[in-house]
């Protein structure tokens, strides 16, 4: 059950509007790394989990990343408050208002016009949500990595975002938010530890051969570090083709019907290395005709 709070979790305190930054706040709204991408992508994963520690973690951060949407998507209105009723009473004249959405060169008209003013949930380009962004996979020694990254993410974007904005209680705001970022990270990082074994993840332990080898893919010079080097990783410097001591070739084993089919298609397309067709190329360019220019 939800219950909605009408107060923020946050204060909101814009000091004057800035479509602009509105528009550039519409990342965290419903952009890849926003607060509904967050929200749907641990609300998910904690309708199916079965540990009961881990489903509440889940299900508080999902909830508190809705309260963190209502922060930003508050924020956007805020910030399109001048600009909302200018496009809706008409009260400047058609170029005036035009410059006032598109104060600095920002391309805020996007959203000012297709939607009012408001908060859509698409990024700051105009792309439309999409849930390709909840990247569950329903492991959770997967998953809670995945949502670490996820919350690392977003804590860059926030920190970019104040980064462009003089506005005092905006850059206080979104300080909390990006924070509250860093508080997420450390609960998953304690909840995927929690569970122990967890790499590699899921249930194979990998081919003992080949999980510890490194093979330099990229020539000379190559770099070495503890990612490629030490007593853990075994060095192979020149890799050569089909390293499990096959001949590299792709084979299936057919049934004779099957072959036989394969065969006679085979055949039937066979290419003439000999041939030298007129093609319709050829016929275009008039060399056919004696016409090379």
């Amino acid at each position: 059950m939800f219950i909605h709070n009408k107060r923020l979790q946050y204060t909101v305190r814009v000091a004057q509007p800035n479509p602009g930054l509105a528009n550039l706040l519409l990342e965290q709204f419903g952009g890849a790394q926003g607060e509904l991408a967050a929200a749907s992508r641990y609300f998910t994963q904690a309708l199916a989990e079965d540990d009961p520690g881990r489903k509440d973690l889940l299900m508080d951060i999902a909830t508190e990343e809705l309260s963190h949407l209502e922060i930003v998507g508050s924020i956007i209105v805020m910030l399109n408050k001048g600009a909302k009723g200018r496009l809706a009473e008409g009260v400047e004249e058609e170029g005036e208002l035009y410059r006032a959405i598109n104060g600095a060169g920002n391309d805020s008209h996007i959203t000012s016009i297709l939607y009012g003013a408001g908060a859509p949930l698409t990024n700051s380009a105009g792309v439309p949500w999409s849930a390709a962004y909840v990247d569950t996979i329903g492991e959770p020694t997967a998953d809670f990595r995945s949502n670490i990254a996820a919350e690392a993410r977003a804590k860059i974007v926030y920190e970019r975002l104040m980064n462009v904005t003089d506005d005092p209680g905006v850059k206080e705001a979104l300080g909390f938010l990006m924070t509250r970022e860093i508080a997420h990270q450390l609960s998953f990082e304690k909840a995927l530890h929690a569970i122990q074994p967890n790499f590699p993840q899921g249930k194979l332990p990998g081919m003992p051969e080949f999980t510890n080898k490194y093979f330099n893919m990229s020539g000379e010079p190559n770099v070495r570090g503890p990612w490629n080097e030490g007593e853990e990783w075994e060095y192979v410097e020149n890799p050569s083709a089909a390293v499990d001591g096959g001949d590299g070739t792709a084979s299936v084993e057919l049934a004779a019907p099957d072959l036989a089919v394969l065969e006679a298609m085979k055949l039937r397309t066979m290419s003439d290395p000999t041939s030298n067709p007129v093609t319709g190329a050829d016929l275009g360019s008039g060399l056919v005709n004696g016409k090379d220019d």
